[in-house]
């Protein structure tokens, strides 16, 4: 924090999307004042401003004249983060503030317009997702944090106060830590909506096949927590049964994009879960089924 700062400074928040509406909402429940929400333009974007305004009892606005507080958080996608600190240097006295962004790939330094300003910044990356219609609550989420000193020592207050876990990352893991956070959410809603085709091959529809495979997804989540990945894994694999293997290879030669995905998915149990009859399977994986 910087000096004579309020244990809870005003915050303005640009981006109205997803993530800048739960955090809004999340930072206004822990007792900060939202002073601002800020569009990038006129428009549908200055539409989304003026909701989330309404909703955290702050005004929306295109720009940061007037604006007074001294957290300013940008929740922009990644393209629109230094674009967005340049637009805004000049519009205000930056000296005293603190600016952090929320994207999980990229560092601190796209902030660099603000902090030649004399602004401290910082990212702050929630590893949670966050979807249309869908307002997370951020207890319990970690956040990477990185920056200069003074937007990280904020930052961790902030995090506390919303309930979530604070950790430090190095500038040079951020792209690392960020595809490690795809995996664990938007490829593996890829992998589910390829399991729903996989469905469809079975003569089972989209939406039934939901309905069905939700007991099962949620327990493998439920052992995951419980036993780690090893002590979860079941199936044809981890009993090294290669013709049951060998068949779903076959039969999924009319969906190619689902064999290629099975099939990868299979390589890498084999390399990091138990298996039985590894080199067999991984000699049926390597080749075209019979």
């Amino acid at each position: 924090m910087l000096p004579g700062m309020a244990a809870k400074p005003r915050v303005a928040i640009v981006g109205a999307g997803n993530l800048g509406s739960a955090l809004a909402l999340a930072l206004q429940r822990a007792g900060y004042a939202i002073e601002a929400v800020i569009a990038r333009s006129r428009g549908e974007s200055l539409k989304k401003a003026q909701k989330l305004a309404k909703q955290v009892g702050a005004v929306a606005s295109t720009d940061l004249s007037g604006v007074r507080a001294e957290l300013i958080w940008f929740c922009v996608p990644d393209a629109a983060i230094a674009r967005a600190a340049r637009s805004l240097a000049e519009k205000v006295e930056w000296r005293g503030r603190v600016a952090l962004h929320s994207s999980g790939a990229l560092s601190s330094d796209e902030l660099a317009a603000l902090r030649s300003r004399g602004a401290a910044v910082g990212s702050v990356h929630p590893l949670m997702t966050f979807v249309r219609g869908s307002r997370p609550s951020l207890a319990g989420v970690p956040f990477a944090l990185e920056g200069d000193p003074a937007a990280v020592r904020l930052a961790r207050r902030v995090v506390q106060d919303v309930g979530g876990h604070a950790y430090s990352i190095r500038k040079k893991d951020k792209a690392a830590y960020h595809a490690w956070g795809t995996f664990a959410s938007p490829l593996f809603t890829a992998l589910l909506a390829t399991t729903e085709q996989v469905a469809v091959l079975a003569g089972v529809n989209r939406k039934a096949a939901k309905q069905r495979m939700i007991p099962i997804v949620l327990q493998t989540l439920a052992n995951y927590a419980a036993f780690g990945a090893a002590g979860a894994f079941s199936g044809p694999i981890v009993r090294g049964d290669v013709d049951t293997v060998k068949r779903h290879l076959r039969v999924l030669r009319s969906i190619p994009a689902a064999r290629e995905v099975y099939s990868d998915l299979a390589r890498a149990a084999l390399q990091y879960l138990p298996a039985k009859n590894k080199s067999s399977l991984k000699q049926l994986l390597d080749s075209e089924p019979d």
